[in-house]
């Protein structure tokens, strides 16, 4: 298992993972489904743009999938609100 913390406003994730910080701009194409999209990346593989599909919800969470835009393998995960 992964974790990482991110915050998402309607425009923006600023995601933190392994104490790296990283900032996407977040562009909704319906009420589940957006493409993040890395604004400073460091690598050719940083560039591509990630789509994301939430495909189940619960009361503190939701069930995702997720794949590089144009390419058809996709990945799933789970989301889960933390309070601090």
């Amino acid at each position: 298992m992964v974790t990482s913390r991110f915050v998402r406003t309607d425009s923006l994730e600023i995601d933190t993972f392994q104490g790296k910080t990283d900032t996407s701009s977040v562009r909704w194409i319906n009420d589940c489904e957006f493409v993040l999209k890395n604004l400073h990346p460091k690598n050719m593989q940083e560039r591509q743009a990630i789509h994301m599909r939430i495909i189940k919800t619960e009361k503190d969470g939701y069930t995702f999938e997720y794949g590089k835009v144009g390419d058809p393998r996709k990945e799933r995960g789970s989301v889960y609100r933390v309070t601090d």
